[in-house]
């Protein structure tokens, strides 16, 4: 069982010159749990996933990860606690499958140090579990745009780490390995991990969801279980179209 790591967000603001990205943000993103971050185009739901990941510093306020302001934290003790899947990966990367997924076992080798069994065992069950067992030894810019994904899902299961964000992790994947995605998210969470993802398809959302926080420029409009949350009337007034979501329990892996 992974130690538990949870998130909060507390006064939180992003700004870049002429515009202010993210208002007063205030949320807590538990453990054991799946969170989506939803909303409309430029909700800011991307900047608020990057200031998570320690990956920018928020203008003012703060994310603290048991405590400790992620920001603060240098890129060994982020990358050994927080795992990031980005929206797209270069095009560019000079690796096979396994040499990429194999980069998630960084922050746990020294310099010098080879990688040992448990490292290479780590790689393969990720590839495993993505499907990409029999594309190990292909090159990365050989792959498909869903193949690509799920490569990226893999090298953040490879590292391990007690928390995983993802960046509209569902992008290029068809419809078999969204649902399947969403159900391994739900397998991780139930181990313990805190996992929080950007999510467009409200429906998926509604379906495997634990918690969401519902985002609209720039500012948190409500945040908790989805059926509280993704009314009618506040997708209406967030989206600017009419939206009826099914509600049903999260499913659950196999």
């Amino acid at each position: 069982m992974p130690e538990a790591l949870s998130l909060k967000v507390r006064e939180l603001g992003y700004a870049v010159p002429g515009r202010e990205l993210l208002h007063d943000i205030r949320l807590d993103l538990p453990a054991g749990r799946v969170c989506a971050l939803l909303g409309p185009n430029g909700a800011g739901k991307t900047t608020l996933l990057r200031l998570l990941a320690g990956l920018a510093a928020p203008t003012h306020g703060a994310v603290r990860l048991n405590g400790q302001c992620v920001s603060r934290m240098d890129a060994l003790q982020r990358a050994r606690r927080i795992a990031w899947v980005p929206q797209h990966l270069p095009a560019d990367i000079p690796l096979t499958v396994s040499e990429f997924v194999a980069l998630g076992r960084m922050p746990f080798l020294g310099a010098f140090t080879r990688p040992a069994a448990a490292d290479r065992m780590a790689v393969n069950q990720a590839l495993a579990t993505v499907e990409l067992e029999t594309r190990g030894g292909a090159r990365l810019d050989s792959l498909s745009g869903g193949e690509r994904q799920r490569a990226a899902i893999a090298r953040a299961l490879a590292q391990q780490a007690p928390v995983m964000l993802l960046d509209e992790p569902t992008n290029h994947l068809d419809l078999r390995h969204q649902h399947k995605l969403q159900l391994l998210l739900r397998e991780l969470a139930s181990q313990g991990k805190t996992v929080v993802q950007v999510l467009h398809d409200l429906p998926l959302a509604a379906e495997y969801v634990d918690r969401v926080a519902l985002l609209d420029n720039g500012r948190l409009v409500a945040e908790g279980e989805p059926h509280a949350v993704l009314t009618p009337e506040r997708l209406l007034a967030v989206y600017r179209w009419p939206v009826r979501l099914q509600h049903h329990a999260p499913q659950q892996a196999a």
